[in-house]
């Protein structure tokens, strides 16, 4: 999910606004709240883009979904737990059927919720009338290919409901990792009558949200820069959601957040630069090694320079990514040696061996700082598209920590004879839209991982997948990531073999650029107890309190 274990910390965003500056010294005025005060204050860098589980494509949008859904399944921590369901099935029918039997729950004006609110709510989202960016995560449920191809009507997607409490999905591969997409907001149920009553409105202010999970959200009119989320009481679980009230404050300035923490009204604030490194002498630090990589993308679709290999990985090859976490961050991030993250994934035959520090075996040269190799390949490649300079701008977002990374990017990146970098900053949900529309040279993007399998990351970068922003190209590797969805699919050895090689093509070739793996460091208030974070990059709230 655009920027995807037990932490005290909040909900955060994904992008570079998260590593917002939050600390000073080691003093600690914030951990003053008492356990009847059950309020949790958090900050996030910019503001919801939308409510709607068919429309959400961010970190923003999807914790505040996870607060306010639940699915069939729900993480706690790192263990995949029941939600809506009541137990995490087995695979039947040679691992092309899974079948899920629902408990008693209602929406929160009252209506039951029953099987067949997931089989709208993913009907809805598949349809490509509704046009939403993350329909490609039901590819592999019999006809969603179809389906998103207009060549079949979405009716006769391979969900079906057996009576209001039972919920049978039915798939055209085997896909072992497909219990754990489930925990994600996208496969959240919906309620057609809510939703067609609502029309276009639907999503887009708390008038017209339909909760189902932990909170009901308040306060919210599609453009607020805070907003409340209150404990649902006809939630199923609600005698285990302890914290009442969960507020969100959007803070950009570093200044504001450090003082928003010192003076008790922030209960956890993002971290970065030397407020970061001075904070871990402070008892209410906290850092997350966490399952998101920032990268570059290159527009080849605008500028017809950038497919030429040479060039992206001259790119590549000039960024110092230590000297960048160092002197920007300084927060404990880890450079990244592609684009899968260190942690998500272990070998099936050897779980010692990690599937990003493998991959890089072969192809971290490409991600290692080498001036005089990327001066050479860059004039190459200048000469090979017949230009003698080019110009670009980076888009990146307007957080005073997003500025600081554009500026040390800019200033790598020219020292490249022959390439002019200019800076465009906007807000988050700007640079969300004009990536998506290709309006852009380079940009800084990030993903997080929505389940904890290599195919998360590498999917995105496949030839017309929709978050393939820089439309970068390669049939082999398309035809890699195929194979490891059918052909391999039940083999776990020769699937991670197949996916090592996308990601050494991928990597080599500077299809996209990374640069880090996100460890977020944070001030949290101490009086929390049992926050958990999952490996799909949401904080699950049910069970934690304030003591």
């Amino acid at each position: 999910m655009k920027v995807k274990k037990s932490l005290k910390a909040g909900a955060m965003l994904l992008t570079l606004a998260t590593v917002l500056a939050a600390c000073g010294g080691n003093s600690s005025k914030a951990t003053t709240k008492s356990a009847s005060d059950s309020t949790w204050t958090t900050m996030v860098g910019d503001v919801i883009s939308t409510m709607d589980p068919s429309m959400s494509t961010d970190i923003i949008s999807g914790q505040a979904l996870s607060n306010t859904t639940e699915g069939l399944l729900r993480y706690s921590g790192a263990d995949l737990q029941p939600a809506l369901a009541t137990s995490v099935p087995e695979a039947t029918n040679n691992g092309l059927t899974y079948t899920y039997h629902l408990r008693k729950s209602t929406w929160s004006n009252g209506t039951a919720v029953t099987a067949k609110d997931f089989v709208y709510s993913w009907q809805r989202t598949v349809d490509p009338a509704t046009k939403s960016q993350y329909a490609y995560l039901f590819s592999g449920i019999k006809n969603a290919d179809a389906i998103m191809a207009g060549k079949a009507k979405a009716s006769t997607l391979g969900v079906k409901a057996e009576g209001d409490d039972t919920l049978v999905v039915t798939l055209e591969r085997a896909m072992p990792y497909f219990n754990t997409m489930l925990a994600s907001p996208t496969f959240a149920p919906q309620s057609q009558a809510f939703v067609e009553k609502a029309g276009s409105k639907y999503g887009h202010s708390s008038k017209y949200i339909l909760s189902n999970g932990p909170y009901i959200l308040k306060d919210w009119n599609g453009t607020s820069d805070s907003w409340t989320s209150v404990k649902n009481p006809k939630y199923w679980n609600a005698k285990n959601v302890h914290i009442k009230t969960l507020q969100t404050k959007v803070v950009k300035d570093s200044a504001t957040a450090l003082n928003l923490y010192n003076t008790g009204k922030l209960d956890d604030a993002s971290l970065s630069g030397q407020q970061a490194a001075q904070a871990k002498s402070n008892k209410d630090y906290s850092a997350l090694k966490q399952s998101a990589v920032f990268y570059l993308e290159m527009n080849e679709k605008k500028d017809s320079f950038f497919k030429n290999t040479k060039i992206r990985q001259a790119i590549s090859m000039i960024l110092n990514r230590q000297q960048y976490i160092s002197k920007v961050l300084n927060d404990g991030s880890i450079p990244a040696t592609g684009v899968t993250p260190e942690g998500l994934a272990g070998d099936p035959d050897d779980t010692t061996k990690d599937f990003a520090n493998e991959a890089a075996e072969s192809t971290k040269q490409y991600t290692t700082y080498n001036k005089k190799e990327a001066e050479k390949l860059f004039a190459e490649g200048l000469k090979e598209t017949g230009n003698s300079s080019i110009s670009v701008s980076l888009l990146s977002d307007d957080t005073s920590a997003a500025k600081s990374t554009s500026q040390y990017l800019q200033s790598a990146l020219q020292t490249l004879d022959g390439l002019k970098v200019s800076i465009t900053t906007v807000p988050f949900k700007t640079r969300l839209t004009r990536s998506q529309n290709g309006q852009f040279d380079m940009v800084v993007s990030g993903w997080s991982a929505d389940f904890p399998d290599p195919i998360t990351f590498l999917d995105l970068f496949t030839s017309g997948n929709a978050y393939n922003d820089g439309k970068w190209s390669n049939a082999q590797y398309d035809k890699l990531i195929q194979e490891s969805k059918t052909t391999y699919a039940t083999d776990a050895t020769k699937r991670w073999a197949t996916l090592l090689k996308a990601q050494e093509i991928l990597t080599s070739e500077a299809g996209v650029i990374p640069v880090y793996q996100q460890v977020a460091s944070h001030l949290v208030n101490s009086k929390i107890k049992d926050l958990k974070f999952g490996p799909n990059g949401f904080y699950n709230y049910v069970g934690a309190s304030i003591k």
